[in-house]
């Protein structure tokens, strides 16, 4: 009964075999179609590692054919003879499935192959471009410049020669293919550009990109103003307050950032009698003791003469507790009996009980490095007129950002933008200003204008404002000298953003830098943008709700065709987001300022209004420092706004792939422009929905990491070397032999040294896995945990090499990481509405 089977079964064998041998031969895959074996017979096989163009073009070929006859399932043989002899229905009957195949069909036609092309085009070019001598270039290039620079009479020539043509090329008309053409232009350069070092590249970068805004901005006002009804003339012209907020912070930005000094530190004399006494002021209000003791032990150990130095924790909390700890401590300690003016009432009540020439001034959460004093103290001594001397505000512990996302010191966070950059570019106009803490206040000036300013929430800035209208100088040392903590919560950091941005705007509104006596023409310009940055809320807002009028009530509010519209604004996006990625790679990465952007906005639009029109409101909130979260959770009241504004644009899109699909044909590049526009707003607000989600923070006490030579004492009185991995105020990690014989609770001593001495710490093991061994301190005395601190937060090079793992921005890897964290914040809204239902699912059977 098996014979006639078994034939059967033979010849099918040796039939497929002839085909595999045959298939072989013509270098076929091993899974193959019809189409393989017809390429095969009139083509070669590609190359190894090449992409198969002929395949592909012949493909496309076929699939545009299948459009153009109408067949639905070019796969099928059936469907093209079907279609040979049935002639397709019209294109206005077509169904939305033959649309899709179309565009589909269209993209394997003409975008497939490019990119294919580009790809490889690419490849080719970046291995080339890391040979060419850059170095050498750039200096050639810097090296003429200065050559010019040193003609006197042919600078004017130049700057007036290049601003008409600047103007004439920002203002001449093109059509919207030589616009295409002169974007083309402009990024090849721009790219070529950008990779010369020096700070002539930066000026042409900035120039290119002003170039394109100039265009945009003179085709904005001149055509595409006009409008058919008054809601659209409304919608329209809120749309152009929107943008031209951002043309002018890109300007007012591009003169603060271009040329930072990067001030170096000033040698003191060598005669310490010569040297000023300082002050150095902790104020405090809410915060716990354990917070502020790293503060006050760190500020004991800073170099300088004894009998001119002094510390004094200033406590607006009236608390018992710190009284006796400031004199157990040695410090001195002042308190006042109302809390009139918050911060700056506090600071303005210790300048009336003390008395030296200088002050410090330290948030009791940022502790100072020992070297913070010889650090800034030169700049005073060399010059006279100088009032305040500021250094870069960091902290040790990940912002909300960075622990939400994950992203602690690998991605710049919030303000290292503005410490890392804007602030010595401020520097160069003589415009830095006072940020609260870390920084050094001549008393004489401060006294002068009044004190620590207090008609304001943001008393710092103000303070500054004011020295720089008596005719002060300032300075800002970029060179970290103090390390803090973060905020710890969502939140928290939106109450402590939303309080700056009122305290900017009641700057803006009550002592315009603008206007008034006693500050140059760069230094207004420095401040306006200080504040003017503040106000992005509204902006923000208009920009994620803009596609809408269009999407879902078909009102137009750019009076031009999509794509001319995108002839002029991708050229002045493209370009912006090239010139700053070279300007502020380092500091922030390309797109996450629309991150942050689109989680404060809704918060701080309502604030700034209401400070600018009436800007005696407000009040002065202390960030709460020194929490944690014992569970992760999705913060569903911050998130609120996030979730309003996510369902309008996911609305919206829905509304615009209908029309796209089964709707008339002759506005699709316009429908595909609010689209394009709706994605991009739905990823940001995934990404602010990411941030919302707070992960889990069991610590109080943040590791730091750390390498440094140590001792480990043993029971057995052996000493043991070994190295420091990380610390913090409740322990240790070290790295040490894997054989030795330790337990979990084992008494041990730790030797750590400052300078040329050594200190002895009590710890016991609380962590041995391989190498590596975690202690934690047993019942330190006061003067050990003095000792401990000043051998690790107060080394002087404790925060040197902080930023060695941040990564360097390249605009399509930013792009990417917050399109990921767009993607990934929809997952988490999902499981925390998951969650959520769980809950309140788990309260129902518990209450029935």
């Amino acid at each position: 009964m098996n014979g006639p089977v078994s034939a059967g079964r033979s010849e099918r064998t040796l039939r497929q075999r002839a085909l595999d041998w045959l298939a072989r031969g013509l270098g076929l895959p091993a899974e193959r179609t019809a189409l393989d074996w017809f390429v095969r017979v009139f083509f070669q096989p590609p190359a190894a590692g090449k992409a198969d163009v002929a395949r592909l073009w012949i493909r496309a070929a076929l699939l545009h054919q299948a459009a153009q006859w109408g067949v639905l399932e070019p796969h099928r043989l059936r469907a093209w003879l079907w279609r040979a002899f049935i002639r397709a229905p019209k294109p206005h009957a077509q169904t939305g499935a033959v649309k899709v195949r179309a565009v589909l069909a269209w993209i394997d036609r003409w975008l497939v192959p490019v990119l294919l092309r580009w790809r490889r085009v690419r490849r080719r070019i970046e291995a080339m471009l890391p040979s060419l001598p850059w170095q050498r270039w750039g200096m050639r290039l810097e090296a003429g410049t200065q050559r010019i620079g040193h003609i006197r009479w042919l600078l004017p020539l130049i700057v007036v020669a290049g601003a008409a043509l600047w103007t004439m090329i920002g203002t001449s008309p093109l059509a919207t293919e030589g616009q295409f053409e002169f974007f083309a232009v402009l990024v090849v350069a721009a790219l070529v550009v950008r990779r010369f070092p020096g700070r002539m590249p930066v000026l042409i970068l900035t120039t290119l990109a002003l170039l394109a805004m100039m265009r945009y901005v003179w085709w904005r006002v001149t055509q595409t103003l006009s409008f058919q009804t008054p809601g659209e003339a409304i919608l329209g012209y809120l749309l152009f307050g929107a943008e031209a907020y951002t043309w002018i912070i890109l300007l007012l930005g591009f003169v603060q950032t271009a040329w930072p000094l990067n001030r170096t530190v000033a040698e003191l004399p060598a005669d310490t009698s010569s040297w000023p006494s300082v002050d150095i002021y902790i104020p405090t209000y809410n915060e716990p003791l354990t917070v502020v003791r790293p503060t006050v032990f760190a500020a004991q150990g800073i170099d300088w003469p004894a009998d001119k130095l002094r510390v004094y924790l200033l406590d607006d909390g009236h608390r018992e507790e710190f009284r006796n700890f400031a004199h157990d401590a040695g410090i001195g300690y002042i308190t006042r009996d109302d809390n009139q003016h918050a911060k700056a009432g506090n600071i303005n009540r210790a300048l009336e009980k003390t008395n030296a020439e200088y002050i410090a001034i330290f948030d009791c959460d940022h502790v100072p490095t020992r070297s913070f004093l010889q650090t800034t103290m030169g700049t005073f001594l060399r010059d006279a007129r100088c009032a305040m001397v500021q250094t870069p505000h960091h902290f040790f512990s990940p912002d909300p950002f960075e622990r939400n996302l994950g992203t602690f010191r690998r991605v710049p966070n919030e303000g290292n933008l503005f410490y890392g950059l804007v602030q010595s570019g401020n520097d160069l106009w003589n415009a830095s200003f006072f940020c609260g803490s870390c920084a050094v206040i001549k008393r004489a000036a401060l006294v002068e204008v009044g004190g620590v300013a207090v008609e304001t929430v943001t008393e710092d800035a103000h303070t500054a404002l004011k020295l720089h209208r008596r005719g002060y100088t300032t300075a800002y040392l970029p060179t970290v000298q103090a390390a803090g903590l973060a905020t710890e919560s969502l939140a928290s950091h939106i109450k402590q953003r939303t309080r700056w941005a009122r305290g900017m705007a009641q700057i803006f509104r009550i002592d315009n830098p603008f206007f008034g006596r006693g500050l140059g023409f760069f230094q207004r310009l420095c401040y306006g943008n200080a504040m003017l940055h503040f106000f992005y809320g509204v902006p923000r807002l208009i920009f994620l709700t803009m596609p809408m009028a269009y999407l879902f009530f078909q009102m137009y509010f750019i009076n031009a065709s999509a794509t001319t519209i995108a002839s002029f604004v991708l050229p002045y996006i493209v370009l912006a987001n090239i010139a700053n990625s070279r300007m502020q790679g380092k500091f922030r990465h390309s797109f996450w300022a629309e991150v942050y952007e689109s989680v404060l906005a809704w918060y701080i639009a309502l604030p700034t209004t209401i400070a600018f029109f009436s800007p005696k409101h407000g009040k002065f909130n202390v960030t709460d420092k020194g929490g944690r979260i014992d569970e992760g959770y999705f913060d569903w009241a911050v998130s609120k706004p996030y979730l309003v504004l996510l369902a309008l644009n996911g609305c919206a899109l829905t509304a615009g792939l209908v029309r796209l699909t089964f709707g008339p044909g002759g506005e699709t590049a316009t429908i595909l422009m609010n689209v394009f526009w709706t994605l991009y707003n739905l990823v940001m607000l995934g990404a602010a929905a990411s941030v919302a989600r707070e992960a889990k923070q069991v610590r109080v006490t943040h590791r730091i990491a750390m390498r440094a030579a140590a001792t480990l004492l043993l029971v057995d009185g052996t000493t043991v070397a070994c190295t420091t991995s990380d610390y913090s105020t409740g322990g240790l990690g070290l790295e040490v032999d894997p054989a030795l014989k330790l337990a979990l609770g084992d008494s041990l001593g730790v030797c750590l040294s400052r300078g040329d001495r050594q200190f002895h710490f009590p710890v016991h093991v609380s962590r041995f896995v391989g190498s590596h061994l975690g202690v934690r301190f047993d019942g330190l005395t006061l003067e050990q945990e003095r000792q401990m601190v000043q051998c690790t937060f107060g080394r002087a090079d404790a925060w040197l090499n902080w930023d060695e793992q941040t990564i360097e921005d390249a605009p399509l890897r930013g792009l990417k990481e917050v399109l990921t964290m767009g993607i990934e914040g929809y997952s988490r809204l999902l499981s925390g509405a998951l969650r959520a239902v769980q809950s309140l699912l788990a309260l129902d059977r518990t209450r029935y």
